[in-house]
């Protein structure tokens, strides 16, 4: 599971974007189709879901590890696998803000957790319907977040070989056409979630009138400003194709940790649990104004350098 997570990224740089969805789509398709067959065909419950699972992942690893042998720009030799200190500390410094967005995520759902089971203890809701309701608030947001993310990572290695190219307008052009498909998904979200909750929430099962009206209002308070949240995604993934990790880390921790936790913290202290739900959308529009402050300054760091004829 770990390789093809790697290789993956690597097929794309590589160009083969197309080749780099199907063995991820080839996985998910087995561990759907044999996920039913196995559990009900077979009666194997539990195991069989586990083994369809393993089956998706090997699959993947087989279709990833075949095009190690056949990339376009370079080939890989023995000597290639051995550890080099300068090359290890510029893969992590690129990667460490997308391995602090996941980080962070854990520690704001630990954070949220236990603060809606303590001020919704104080509240009619009481601590069990707030922390359900939430936990479908955040699941349906990573699935919004992972959509985003999936945009802006299929224009990195563009951005980033154009960059290196000198080729600016093609930079800017990639940026504008990523955010553009980012808003337009943050958009239909932010539709769903003021306008559609119900459609939302009876998916992960029906409960009660006040459970449902605190679900709602948990869509409706908490991603509030989700639209914001393509603008921050894009922004965080293109300072990392164009070699800046410091600034693209600050601005992942800026959201989930940096405005997140104070805002947690603080709020709920007036507001009770709601205050709780404020948490999202302050900590959203916050970071929005670092991430536009970064990105008008390098936009403009481009056009003050020679682009390459």
């Amino acid at each position: 599971m770990m390789i093809p997570a790697a290789v993956n990224a690597m097929i794309r740089a590589d160009g083969s974007p197309k080749y780099a969805m199907m063995s991820m789509v080839l996985g998910a398709v087995i561990n759907t189709v044999f996920d039913p067959i196995f559990i009900f065909g077979f009666h194997m419950g539990v195991r069989g879901a586990a083994i369809a699972t393993v089956m998706g992942q090997v699959a993947t690893f087989i279709v990833s590890v075949v095009y190690l042998f056949r990339f376009k720009n370079f080939r890989i030799a023995l000597g290639d696998l051995r550890l080099r200190r300068r090359t290890c500390l510029q893969v992590l410094s690129f990667g460490i803000s997308s391995f602090i967005t996941q980080i962070a995520i854990t520690i704001v759902m630990a954070l949220s957790n236990n603060l809606l089971a303590s001020y919704g203890a104080q509240s009619v809701y009481g601590s069990e319907i707030p922390l359900t309701a939430m936990g479908i608030v955040m699941k349906v947001n990573q699935i919004l977040i992972s959509i985003l993310v999936g945009v802006s990572t299929g224009a990195q290695p563009i951005i980033g070989f154009n960059y290196g190219a000198k080729d600016y307008h093609r930079v800017r052009k990639a940026f504008d056409i990523a955010l553009v498909a980012s808003e337009i998904v943050a958009v239909i979200g932010f539709c769903i979630f003021q306008f559609a909750p119900m459609s939302v929430v009876p998916l992960f099962g029906s409960e009660d009138a006040l459970y449902n009206e605190f679900a709602v209002r948990s869509f409706r308070t908490f991603l509030l400003l989700c639209p914001l949240t393509g603008f921050q995604t894009v922004a965080a993934i293109y300072l990392q194709a164009v070699g800046k990790p410091v600034k693209s880390a600050i601005l992942s921790l800026s959201r989930q940790i940096i405005f997140f936790v104070p805002a947690a913290l603080l709020l709920p202290r007036f507001l009770g649990v709601a205050g709780v739900l404020w948490t999202g959308p302050v900590a959203d529009g916050l970071a929005f104004v670092l991430a536009l402050g970064l990105i008008l300054y390098e936009r403009k760091q481009l056009k003050t350098v020679p682009e390459a004829r």
